[in-house]
Protein backbone atom coordinates (compact mmCIF):
# COMPACT_ATOMS: atom_id res chain seq x y z
CA UNK A 1 0.00 0.00 0.00
CA UNK A 2 1.02 3.65 -0.85
CA UNK A 3 0.75 6.31 1.76
CA UNK A 4 -1.07 9.61 0.78
CA UNK A 5 -1.54 10.66 4.09
CA UNK A 6 -1.82 14.06 4.48
CA UNK A 7 -2.04 13.99 0.47
CA UNK A 8 -5.21 15.47 -1.98
CA UNK A 9 -5.99 14.30 -4.98
CA UNK A 10 -8.70 15.69 -7.70
CA UNK A 11 -10.28 12.92 -10.14
CA UNK A 12 -11.98 13.80 -12.76
CA UNK A 13 -14.88 11.43 -14.11
CA UNK A 14 -14.31 10.05 -10.77
CA UNK A 15 -17.86 8.45 -10.13
CA UNK A 16 -17.25 5.50 -11.82
CA UNK A 17 -14.69 3.00 -14.06
CA UNK A 18 -11.21 3.94 -13.45
CA UNK A 19 -11.78 6.97 -11.93
CA UNK A 20 -13.92 5.78 -9.14
CA UNK A 21 -11.56 2.90 -8.66
CA UNK A 22 -8.33 5.14 -8.37
CA UNK A 23 -10.46 7.48 -5.90
CA UNK A 24 -11.29 4.11 -3.65
CA UNK A 25 -7.62 3.29 -3.93
CA UNK A 26 -6.06 6.78 -3.23
CA UNK A 27 -8.62 7.03 -0.27
CA UNK A 28 -8.01 3.67 1.03
CA UNK A 29 -4.16 4.65 1.31
CA UNK A 30 -4.84 7.72 2.93
CA UNK A 31 -5.60 10.45 0.80
CA UNK A 32 -8.38 13.15 0.54
CA UNK A 33 -10.10 13.02 -2.69
CA UNK A 34 -12.25 15.82 -4.58
CA UNK A 35 -14.09 14.28 -7.64
CA UNK A 36 -15.16 15.52 -10.35
CA UNK A 37 -17.97 14.79 -12.64
CA UNK A 38 -20.37 15.73 -15.28
CA UNK A 39 -22.87 13.83 -13.82
CA UNK A 40 -24.30 15.26 -10.60
CA UNK A 41 -26.21 12.15 -9.43
CA UNK A 42 -23.51 9.55 -10.15
CA UNK A 43 -20.99 12.03 -8.34
CA UNK A 44 -23.08 11.87 -5.29
CA UNK A 45 -23.33 9.46 -4.74
CA UNK A 46 -19.58 8.09 -5.48
CA UNK A 47 -18.84 11.00 -2.68
CA UNK A 48 -21.56 9.12 -0.13
CA UNK A 49 -19.81 5.49 -0.64
CA UNK A 50 -15.86 6.63 -0.74
CA UNK A 51 -16.59 9.60 2.25
CA UNK A 52 -15.01 11.89 0.01
CA UNK A 53 -15.98 15.07 -1.66
CA UNK A 54 -17.68 16.36 -5.39
CA UNK A 55 -17.88 18.86 -7.72
CA UNK A 56 -20.05 18.95 -10.55
CA UNK A 57 -17.66 19.78 -13.41
CA UNK A 58 -17.90 20.08 -17.64
CA UNK A 59 -14.62 19.44 -18.40
CA UNK A 60 -15.03 21.10 -21.41
CA UNK A 61 -16.43 24.69 -20.31
CA UNK A 62 -12.59 26.04 -19.93
CA UNK A 63 -14.19 28.74 -17.55
CA UNK A 64 -15.91 26.25 -15.33
CA UNK A 65 -12.87 24.26 -15.11
CA UNK A 66 -10.87 27.23 -13.60
CA UNK A 67 -14.00 27.89 -11.17
CA UNK A 68 -13.82 24.10 -10.32
CA UNK A 69 -10.02 24.65 -9.26
CA UNK A 70 -10.22 27.51 -7.23
CA UNK A 71 -13.29 25.87 -5.16
CA UNK A 72 -11.49 22.72 -4.44
CA UNK A 73 -8.53 24.96 -3.41
CA UNK A 74 -10.62 26.64 -1.25
CA UNK A 75 -12.34 23.35 0.35
CA UNK A 76 -9.11 20.71 0.27
CA UNK A 77 -6.38 23.87 0.55
CA UNK A 78 -4.11 22.29 -2.19
CA UNK A 79 -4.23 19.81 -4.66
CA UNK A 80 -1.14 17.71 -4.24
CA UNK A 81 -2.51 14.73 -7.38
CA UNK A 82 -4.56 15.03 -10.48
CA UNK A 83 -5.95 11.74 -12.12
CA UNK A 84 -7.89 13.07 -15.48
CA UNK A 85 -9.44 9.72 -16.03
CA UNK A 86 -12.84 11.62 -17.97
CA UNK A 87 -13.34 10.63 -21.29
CA UNK A 88 -15.54 9.76 -24.05
CA UNK A 89 -15.02 6.58 -26.61
CA UNK A 90 -17.54 8.20 -29.05
CA UNK A 91 -19.25 5.85 -31.79
CA UNK A 92 -17.57 3.64 -33.86
CA UNK A 93 -17.49 4.71 -38.10
CA UNK A 94 -14.56 4.53 -40.47
CA UNK A 95 -13.04 7.28 -41.05
CA UNK A 96 -14.30 8.54 -44.21
CA UNK A 97 -17.96 7.96 -42.56
CA UNK A 98 -16.94 9.53 -39.50
CA UNK A 99 -19.98 12.62 -38.32
CA UNK A 100 -17.91 15.64 -38.03
CA UNK A 101 -19.98 17.09 -35.24
CA UNK A 102 -18.97 13.52 -33.33
CA UNK A 103 -15.41 14.31 -33.51
CA UNK A 104 -15.52 17.67 -32.72
CA UNK A 105 -17.60 16.23 -29.73
CA UNK A 106 -15.17 13.42 -28.42
CA UNK A 107 -11.75 16.15 -28.92
CA UNK A 108 -13.94 18.41 -26.77
CA UNK A 109 -13.82 15.82 -24.18
CA UNK A 110 -11.13 14.24 -24.74
CA UNK A 111 -8.18 16.54 -25.41
CA UNK A 112 -9.63 20.25 -24.57
CA UNK A 113 -10.99 18.87 -21.57
CA UNK A 114 -7.53 17.06 -20.11
CA UNK A 115 -5.91 20.64 -21.29
CA UNK A 116 -8.06 22.73 -19.42
CA UNK A 117 -7.85 20.39 -16.02
CA UNK A 118 -3.73 20.61 -16.59
CA UNK A 119 -3.17 23.60 -17.54
CA UNK A 120 -5.37 25.18 -14.16
CA UNK A 121 -4.37 22.44 -11.52
CA UNK A 122 -0.46 22.75 -12.81
CA UNK A 123 -0.11 26.51 -12.03
CA UNK A 124 -1.11 25.73 -8.31
CA UNK A 125 1.58 22.70 -8.29
CA UNK A 126 3.94 24.97 -9.61
CA UNK A 127 2.84 27.76 -6.58
CA UNK A 128 4.18 25.08 -4.27
CA UNK A 129 6.86 23.18 -6.31
CA UNK A 130 5.05 19.92 -5.86
CA UNK A 131 2.46 18.16 -7.91
CA UNK A 132 1.53 14.08 -9.63
CA UNK A 133 -0.57 14.41 -12.83
CA UNK A 134 -1.61 11.24 -14.32
CA UNK A 135 -3.83 11.75 -17.78
CA UNK A 136 -5.10 8.72 -18.58
CA UNK A 137 -4.53 7.72 -22.31
CA UNK A 138 -5.09 4.62 -23.94
CA UNK A 139 -3.62 1.71 -26.41
CA UNK A 140 -5.43 3.43 -28.97
CA UNK A 141 -3.52 6.33 -28.95
CA UNK A 142 -0.12 4.51 -29.89
CA UNK A 143 -1.47 1.93 -32.02
CA UNK A 144 -4.90 3.21 -33.68
CA UNK A 145 -7.77 1.27 -33.20
CA UNK A 146 -9.87 1.16 -36.92
CA UNK A 147 -13.50 2.16 -36.93
CA UNK A 148 -12.53 4.68 -33.63
CA UNK A 149 -10.45 7.35 -35.82
CA UNK A 150 -11.53 10.20 -33.20
CA UNK A 151 -10.71 8.24 -30.17
CA UNK A 152 -7.42 6.86 -31.41
CA UNK A 153 -6.16 10.60 -32.18
CA UNK A 154 -7.63 12.29 -29.16
CA UNK A 155 -5.68 9.97 -26.95
CA UNK A 156 -2.75 10.25 -29.00
CA UNK A 157 -2.76 14.41 -28.26
CA UNK A 158 -2.99 13.13 -24.67
CA UNK A 159 0.22 11.41 -25.20
CA UNK A 160 2.05 14.34 -26.55
CA UNK A 161 -0.12 16.96 -23.92
CA UNK A 162 1.63 14.62 -21.29
CA UNK A 163 5.17 14.94 -22.67
CA UNK A 164 5.24 18.29 -22.85
CA UNK A 165 3.93 19.30 -19.91
CA UNK A 166 6.22 17.14 -18.19
CA UNK A 167 9.36 18.36 -19.79
CA UNK A 168 7.90 21.73 -18.92
CA UNK A 169 7.72 21.09 -15.27
CA UNK A 170 11.06 18.83 -14.84
CA UNK A 171 12.82 21.70 -12.84
CA UNK A 172 10.70 21.12 -9.86
CA UNK A 173 8.96 17.67 -7.96
CA UNK A 174 6.14 17.55 -10.43
CA UNK A 175 5.85 14.60 -12.35
CA UNK A 176 3.16 14.32 -15.44
CA UNK A 177 2.96 10.90 -16.70
CA UNK A 178 0.17 9.13 -19.09
CA UNK A 179 -0.80 5.35 -18.88
CA UNK A 180 -2.21 3.65 -21.78
CA UNK A 181 -3.88 0.53 -20.85
CA UNK A 182 -6.08 -1.53 -22.98
CA UNK A 183 -9.44 -2.13 -22.69
CA UNK A 184 -11.41 -1.98 -19.14
CA UNK A 185 -14.43 -3.02 -18.54
CA UNK A 186 -16.17 0.08 -17.40
CA UNK A 187 -19.48 1.65 -19.10
CA UNK A 188 -17.55 3.21 -22.19
CA UNK A 189 -18.42 0.44 -23.58
CA UNK A 190 -21.94 0.95 -24.00
CA UNK A 191 -21.00 3.81 -26.46
CA UNK A 192 -19.60 1.14 -29.16
CA UNK A 193 -20.80 -2.28 -30.79
CA UNK A 194 -20.37 -6.13 -29.75
CA UNK A 195 -17.96 -6.44 -32.77
CA UNK A 196 -15.64 -3.44 -31.57
CA UNK A 197 -16.03 -5.29 -28.08
CA UNK A 198 -14.93 -8.43 -29.86
CA UNK A 199 -12.06 -6.96 -31.97
CA UNK A 200 -10.49 -5.48 -28.75
CA UNK A 201 -10.59 -8.69 -26.62
CA UNK A 202 -9.18 -10.36 -29.78
CA UNK A 203 -5.69 -8.19 -29.88
CA UNK A 204 -5.22 -8.23 -26.06
CA UNK A 205 -2.50 -11.71 -25.45
CA UNK A 206 -4.07 -12.27 -21.56
CA UNK A 207 -7.62 -12.53 -23.69
CA UNK A 208 -9.45 -10.55 -21.05
CA UNK A 209 -9.74 -6.97 -20.16
CA UNK A 210 -8.23 -5.06 -17.41
CA UNK A 211 -9.61 -4.69 -14.79
CA UNK A 212 -9.87 -0.95 -12.80
CA UNK A 213 -8.74 -2.23 -9.61
CA UNK A 214 -5.34 -2.93 -11.60
CA UNK A 215 -5.34 0.45 -13.87
CA UNK A 216 -5.57 1.74 -10.51
CA UNK A 217 -2.64 0.58 -8.87
CA UNK A 218 -0.34 1.61 -11.51
CA UNK A 219 -1.63 4.86 -11.50
CA UNK A 220 -1.29 4.94 -7.18
CA UNK A 221 2.23 4.64 -7.99
CA UNK A 222 2.38 7.18 -10.15
CA UNK A 223 0.66 9.19 -7.93
CA UNK A 224 3.20 8.38 -5.06
CA UNK A 225 5.72 10.84 -3.61
CA UNK A 226 8.31 7.53 -4.38
CA UNK A 227 7.48 8.57 -8.45
CA UNK A 228 10.13 10.91 -7.86
CA UNK A 229 12.22 11.14 -10.83
CA UNK A 230 9.60 9.76 -14.06
CA UNK A 231 8.08 12.49 -15.45
CA UNK A 232 6.74 12.88 -19.37
CA UNK A 233 6.30 8.96 -19.71
CA UNK A 234 4.17 6.37 -20.84
CA UNK A 235 3.03 3.70 -19.28
CA UNK A 236 1.27 0.33 -20.78
CA UNK A 237 -1.05 -1.54 -18.77
CA UNK A 238 -2.46 -3.79 -22.25
CA UNK A 239 -2.09 -7.23 -21.31
CA UNK A 240 0.91 -7.82 -23.69
CA UNK A 241 -0.96 -6.14 -26.19
CA UNK A 242 1.52 -2.90 -26.98
CA UNK A 243 4.33 -3.33 -29.10
CA UNK A 244 6.59 -0.27 -28.16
Amino acid sequence: MTNFDGQTAVITGGAQGIGYATAKRLIDDGCEVMIWDIDEKLGLNAARELNCHFLKVDQTDNKAVEEATEKTINKIDKIDILVCSAGIAGPTFSTWDYPVDEWSRVFNVNVNGVFYCNKYVVKKMRDRGYGRIINIASIAGKEGNPNAPAYSASKAAVIGLTKSLGKETADQDIAVNCITPATAKTRILDQVSQEFIDYMISKIPRNRFVTVEEVASLIAFLASRENSFTTAGVFDISGGRATY
